[in-house]
């Protein structure tokens, strides 16, 4: 990769670090309070974060009601996704939902021949597929039974729609980026998603019950807003409009080894010598996919 691209690919895999751990946290908040209004409360604490920053500095502050119009669609596509995030988890499992958001990286891929006219080898779609595999490799512990005995319920559904949409959120991100503040496309982003997760809250006649997250919970909450939400928009928005979304979402597949190292820092989890042919296979089709992007380039 290009020297000066370094600095952004290390973004992104902070990125995807704090991605991976979201999984987790959202896990433990997923039917305590419906999806509306959990995805509410992780943009409204992400906007306040932001607010005074952008009141005290006019060029941010007159710049916001010229960039949320196009926020409002990047947005739609953001909220979506978290809100299918939640309310698949209250029926389906961690395993299923980390196994099918390895498929973003290809829906991605498909949409951006679409609407940027990119092009896609068979040598990457093999590259896709490896990632895939040796996701799943991690996922299942190596373990062919349990593979074989993997099947699709209405929540894996319901997060597979919520995974097209992160595509969506990221296609859209390059298509109406103009130059903008990048910090004034992020609050307007997180304020674009408590309108869409406020008139869904409204529209749905639910409880908001921000009350119910208390203890451990609260913490949990906490990561999403400043780790897993203002950091990751800021990191993704940045990321993409310099690298391009098909190479920001490559690194999807570099999950099942960041799990694997934070649940050995955080949890003390060993990591298992089963998984780690998966970890290798999934490491690989990242560090593929950049070089063949490199390649589309030259």
């Amino acid at each position: 990769m290009a020297q000066s691209n370094i600095k952004f690919h290390l973004l992104v895999m902070l990125a995807t670090t704090l991605v991976a751990g979201s999984f987790l946290a959202s896990a433990n908040l997923a039917g305590l309070v419906n999806p509306f209004s959990l995805t509410l409360l992780r943009f409204t604490g992400a906007v306040s974060l932001l607010l005074p920053f952008i009141l005290v500095t006019k060029k941010w502050r007159n710049k916001v009601l010229r960039t949320l119009p196009r926020s409002m669609v990047i947005s739609l596509f953001y909220s979506v996704f978290f809100i299918f995030q939640f309310e698949a988890l209250k029926i389906t499992t961690t395993l299923n939902t980390g196994t099918l958001y390895t498929l973003v990286p290809f829906i991605t891929a498909m949409l951006c021949v679409l609407v940027f006219k990119d092009k896609i080898k068979v040598k990457q779609l093999m590259i896709y597929l490896l990632g895939a595999l040796g996701t799943c490799w991690v996922i299942f512990g190596g373990d062919l039974s349990r593979l074989v005995d993997f099947s699709l319920n209405s929540g894996d559904l319901l997060f597979i729609a919520g995974c097209f949409s992160m595509c969506c959120y990221s296609i859209s991100m390059k298509r109406l980026y103009r130059g903008d503040e990048l910090i004034v496309m992020v609050f307007s982003t997180l304020l674009g998603g408590c309108i869409w997760t406020g008139l869904a809250l409204w529209l749905s006649g639910l409880p908001l019950e921000w009350h119910l997250i208390q203890g451990e919970s609260v913490f949990y909450m906490a990561y999403l807003v400043v780790g897993a939400t203002l950091m990751t928009v800021y990191l993704y928005q940045k990321t993409t409009v310099a690298l391009g979304p098909t190479r920001v979402m490559a690194y999807i597949y570099m999950n099942p080894a960041v799990v694997a190292l934070l649940s050995l820092l955080v949890n003390g989890q060993s990591i298992s010598l089963q998984v780690i042919p998966g970890i290798l296979l999934s490491a690989s089709a990242t560090l593929l996919l950049q070089r063949q992007a490199n390649a589309n380039k030259t």
